[in-house]
């Protein structure tokens, strides 16, 4: 069998639905390899900014490393931004959507909102507001995405700084996206991890 029998999914039977399911499974295991390749796309995406959208991805999981977070920190540092290709104006809550099944609660959830807290070193420059974040004033996870933002990004568009590359993430984000989905170990509700060591 190398395609199902039907051509409208109630049509389908057990024999379909279990050869697409053993080809689903096989295809996400590609997913690391898919969306570091898009990484590399962040190089065609926006530009103005003196280095390119990949070049930013890059330098916020560094200072991420370096400050001495942890995987999931890192992983979701350098792919906070990927939806910039494909959603514009939602980038944060797509990329957290790609992120959600394979980290932390917590990390997922800055990732979603970075965009509203971003807004306090711009948004009034742009007709925005700088105060947007404050809707979130009393979640458990206010200080870690404005840490987030602080360390990682808002400062992450500097052509000097001594930025790793992309293969020096490449392990992390195999070993993330290789985990089990959803697993209620990894996703951690509730849970805060330091962003910084």
């Amino acid at each position: 069998m190398d395609h199902v029998k039907f051509t409208a999914m109630k049509d389908g039977d057990k024999e379909d639905y279990e050869f697409l399911t053993e080809h689903e499974i096989e295809y996400t295991k590609g997913t690391a390899s898919r969306l570091l390749n898009a990484l590399v796309s962040l190089d065609e995406s926006l530009s103005g900014y003196q280095i390119t959208r990949l070049g930013h991805s890059l330098q916020s999981a560094t200072r991420a490393e370096r400050d001495g977070a942890d995987t999931d920190w890192i992983v979701a540092a350098l792919l906070h931004d990927i939806g910039d290709i494909y959603a514009p104006y939602n980038h944060d809550e797509y990329a957290a959507t790609i992120l959600r099944p394979f980290v932390r609660e917590q990390v997922t959830w800055v990732v979603e909102k970075h965009g509203d807290f971003q807004m306090v070193y711009y948004g009034h420059h742009v007709g925005g507001d700088p105060n947007k974040r404050d809707a979130y004033k009393d979640h458990p996870y206010f200080d870690d995405c404005a840490t987030f933002c602080e360390r990682w990004d808002q400062s992450s568009f500097d052509p000097a700084y001594d930025t790793l590359p992309l293969d020096h993430f490449r392990s992390r984000v195999e070993e993330v996206f290789a985990r089990k989905p959803y697993d209620p170990a990894v996703i951690q509700p509730g849970v805060r991890v330091p962003l910084t060591s």
